[in-house]
């Protein structure tokens, strides 16, 4: 499984800009991956106070985007803003080709920047099979919280996405999350971060990666680098690791209460 990770600048609350400037880069992948991971809100940057930018999920990004599925062969994922009759959401998607799109809204929302002011927070911790592989999907503020990402008994998903919009200030955060996400599921995770500036003063150094299970690097980017990487995920070899040290029989039982 050959999931490409791009890290990019994105231009402040420019939908046109942002769209047509990502389907350029998604127009390399054609054959050379199977899935293209987009950074959060990847048509806006990380803005909480326009209700303006909103789409439905029929609107011209999901439909753009599902478009380039269709033709290319690559299921795509990220989020995006988006809105219908109950209200706002921090929408994250992914798209396969001539399939139903699935959305996963994030379930936390930054209360720090009053993004919980602004989106519905969601609760679906769906997992997503493609090309005989199991995925989640998580975005940004989300990757904090382990027990929300926790791969429970008899693992439920191989590759764990992250959408994110993480600043250069917190960096050293998502270096640690991303890593400790990796090997308590016993999982491979990818995750996209973008880079440049926004209309907020913040600074995106990217660091986008991927891990296998043993905590080695796949691909990784380094500071401010702009790109495509894409990480080829050996799921026998994941399923092996996990047969041969099955540590979810000695996890403790929880249950989740939002």
């Amino acid at each position: 499984m050959k999931v490409a990770v791009l890290q990019y600048p994105i231009v402040w609350e420019d939908k046109t800009t942002n769209l047509s400037s990502t389907l350029q880069r998604l127009a390399t992948l054609a054959g050379k991956a199977d899935v293209a991971l987009l950074p959060e809100m990847f048509t806006t940057g990380f803005c909480t106070d326009k209700p303006e930018l909103a789409e439905p999920v029929d609107g011209e990004t999901i439909t753009a985007l599902q478009h380039y599925a269709d033709e290319s062969g690559v299921a795509v994922a990220g989020s995006f803003i988006c809105k219908d009759e109950k209200g706002l959401y921090n929408r994250g998607f992914f798209l396969a080709p001539h399939e139903k799109p699935i959305f996963i809204d994030k379930a936390h929302l930054y209360q720090h920047s009053h993004e919980d002011e602004f989106f519905i927070a969601g609760n679906s911790r769906e997992v997503i099979e493609y090309k005989g592989v199991r995925f989640r999907l998580i975005i940004c503020y989300d990757l904090r919280f382990p027990v929300w990402a926790r791969n429970k008994s008899g693992w439920d998903y191989d590759i764990l996405l992250v959408s994110a919009n993480w600043p250069e200030c917190r960096i050293q955060y998502w270096d640690a999350l991303v890593a400790a996400r990796a090997t308590e599921n016993q999982c491979y995770v990818c995750a996209a971060n973008p880079v440049g500036e926004d209309g907020m003063g913040m600074h995106y150094n990217g660091h986008s990666v991927a891990y296998d299970t043993r905590l080695r690097p796949l691909i990784h980017f380094n500071d401010d680098e702009e790109g495509i990487q894409i990480a080829d995920f050996d799921i026998d070899c994941l399923h092996h690791f996990r047969e041969a040290l099955p540590l979810w029989k000695d996890a403790d039982s929880f249950t989740i209460h939002r």
